[in-house]
């Protein structure tokens, strides 16, 4: 079955095009190492919530929005391999540098499916 890398993070609302452009930029590089499937979400219905909510998690601001993301891999290994080249990668690096998010406020983890119809 497949593994999941997950994130949900904060983005400026006058940035996002920016996020979105580095979006494109790293999905195709995501792929060169091995993802298989590669999605970046803006919230579009997601209310703020007593307790807990996506804003909540992040902290939302009210000149930002949150964004859910997840790539998929093959396998745990892909993505442990995938992930250290990336990191390596220049291209990437470049993109970090330029990259309109607060990282202290991103949520991420690694997933493993149980199912998948």
């Amino acid at each position: 079955m497949t593994y999941i890398d997950a994130y949900v993070l904060p983005v400026p609302k006058d940035r996002l095009a920016d996020y979105k452009e580095i979006a494109r930029k790293a999905a195709p590089l995501w792929k060169e190492y091995g993802a298989i499937g590669y999605v970046e979400s803006v919230a579009d219905d997601v209310p703020y919530g007593d307790r807990t909510s996506f804003p909540r998690s992040v902290e939302v601001a009210d000149d930002e929005i949150v964004i859910l993301s997840w790539i998929i891999y093959p396998t745990k290994a892909v993505r442990d391999d995938a992930s250290k080249k990336m990191m390596a990668d220049p291209r990437m690096t470049e993109m970090m540098n330029t990259m309109p998010v607060d990282g202290n406020r991103m949520i991420f983890g690694g997933f493993e499916p149980f199912l998948d119809e």
